[in-house]
């Protein structure tokens, strides 16, 4: 669920009134704050925690004290005396031990890496410009990021971002990681504000959970496992579906091994990828050996083949054009479109190809999206997939980008939380057409199996990432480490 802060507020006072404790609150916040920290940076290194004087920095000092017990060293910088901080977080600072104040910017050149700068300075209540020090600090916090590859991670909001709307304030904090507590907050998923939230995380806590209202929802490991259908023991692979992939075209070959990678790392029973004549011995020699390739004079044939979901598009061409648009209007089963598969759909009257059963998945990229609605393209990305979705019900929008959306016409809209920007190189939807198919294929629906596949497939490139620089991370990675990041929904 997502709220405003004035609806955060009202939750919590609320529970206040219950008996609920803050401090009971801010210990659980702080160390789901930790569990995410070390989930990004197992290895311990240099925490400095920026404290205002709020309960912001008291889950700052609950989080260092819980990386502290794993090694991390650490360095603490003040927004203002000490003694303005509040009772809460005093107690939690007082109670810290073997720590650094530094009174002026750190130089982290000599320090353990990785150095993460924790953002504690301000909460959801601030609005408005920063003050001097506060803002001082926050870009003491920037440049370090900038300069000497500090990470940094917001507490609940980046400091100087409007919880409402995602509007930044002059120096807001540029967070590669951003952990909410409770409720994501409406501002965090505004387009304005995704450089500066990074990465997303959500710590729930049970004394704050509030009936859900229907609306958008941040991805979350929680929310996803119920998504997955457990295998009985005696499971076979028929029934853990036959999914047939048309990809690939002379010069884009690797979109075709692509797909057919992530849908075999996401679980598909049987694959099998339909090509033409003229690129059988090149992707036969290519893919796999446990895909099965197969020579089709024309896609149509593809309709009366037994599958349980299709993946459409990568590296596809546009050869074939009318037969591609044949499959995707008459397929009986539920199919992912993608790349330029969306192109075709694009420049012919859509309704006409989005009105039959079972459903269809597109997975555009922005500059796809922009063919797909037109003049549509410059409002907000929520706007853009919500109205696609209600103009096509039945059938799932999954526009990718830093913040992937998911809409579906009476399903509450995804965000995803996971990935980095080391994802922005070719080939990485290719692998996620692959996985949202293999997905639907278990008999998943559309609108479920495009957020696992958004999810696991960020959190495959992150767990990439603990090894290696993010710049370095290939798509062939991220189906890699595919298995650790399901392994994690289970």
């Amino acid at each position: 669920m997502i709220v405003t802060c004035r609806q955060m507020q009202d939750i919590e006072a609320r529970a206040f009134e219950r008996g609920v404790s803050a401090a009971d609150l801010m210990e659980k916040a702080g160390c789901g704050i930790a569990r995410e920290v070390w989930r990004l940076f197992p290895q311990p290194g240099t925490l400095i925690l920026y404290l205002g004087s709020g309960n912001n920095g008291g889950d700052a000092l609950v989080a260092g004290r819980e990386l502290q017990k794993l090694g991390w060293q650490i360095q603490v910088r003040l927004s203002g005396p000490l003694e303005k901080l509040k009772p809460l977080p005093r107690g939690h600072f007082d109670a810290l031990t073997d720590f650094a104040v530094s009174a002026s910017p750190i130089d982290v050149a000599d320090l353990p890496r990785p150095v993460v700068q924790l953002d504690g300075l301000l909460g959801i209540g601030a609005v408005g410009e920063m003050r001097p020090d506060i803002r001082a600090l926050a870009a003491e916090m920037n440049a370090l990021r900038l300069e000497q590859h500090a990470h940094t991670v917001a507490m609940d909001i980046p400091s100087g971002l409007n919880g409402d709307t995602g509007e930044p304030s002059v120096d807001c904090v540029i967070a590669d990681l951003t952990v909410t507590v409770a409720h994501g907050k409406s501002g965090l998923i505004a387009d304005a504000a995704v450089s500066h939230v990074g990465r997303l995380a959500l710590v729930p806590l049970a004394e704050l959970t509030v009936e859900d209202d229907g609306g958008p929802q941040l991805l979350t490991p929680e929310l996803l496992s119920g998504f997955l259908p457990r295998r009985r023991f005696d499971f076979h692979k028929g029934q853990a579906g036959r999914v047939g992939i048309i990809a690939g075209s002379r010069g884009f070959i690797g979109a075709a091994v692509l797909a057919c990678g992530g849908a075999l790392r996401a679980g598909a029973g049987l694959v099998t990828l339909l090509v033409k004549e003229e690129v059988y011995e090149l992707l036969a020699a290519k893919v796999p050996p446990e895909i099965m390739v197969k020579v089709v004079k024309d896609y149509r044939d593809v309709l009366d083949m037994r599958f349980d979901a299709l993946a459409i598009g990568p590296g596809l061409g546009f050869e074939s054009e009318d037969e591609i648009l044949n499959v995707i209007q008459y397929a009986s089963m539920p199919a992912v479109v993608d790349a330029d598969a969306i192109t075709m759909v694009a420049r012919t009257p859509v309704s006409v190809f989005l009105t039959s059963t079972p459903p269809r998945l597109l997975t555009p990229h922005p500059g796809e999206m922009a063919r797909l609605v037109g003049d549509g393209s410059s409002h907000p990305r929520l706007t853009q997939a919500e109205s696609w979705a209600q103009a096509f019900p039945g059938n799932t929008l999954l526009l990718k980008g830093a913040r992937t959306v998911i809409a579906t016409e009476s399903s509450p809209t995804f965000f995803n939380t996971t990935g980095h920007p080391g994802m922005a190189t070719g080939g990485m939807g290719d692998v996620l057409t692959g996985v949202c198919a293999a997905l639907a294929g278990q008999g998943i629906p559309l609108h479920q199996a495009a957020g696992i596949g958004a999810w696991a497939c960020g959190r495959a490139a992150e767990i990439a990432a603990l090894s290696q620089a993010q710049l370095s991370v290939l798509p062939t990675d991220v189906i890699a480490h595919l298995g650790a990041a399901f392994g994690e929904l289970e």
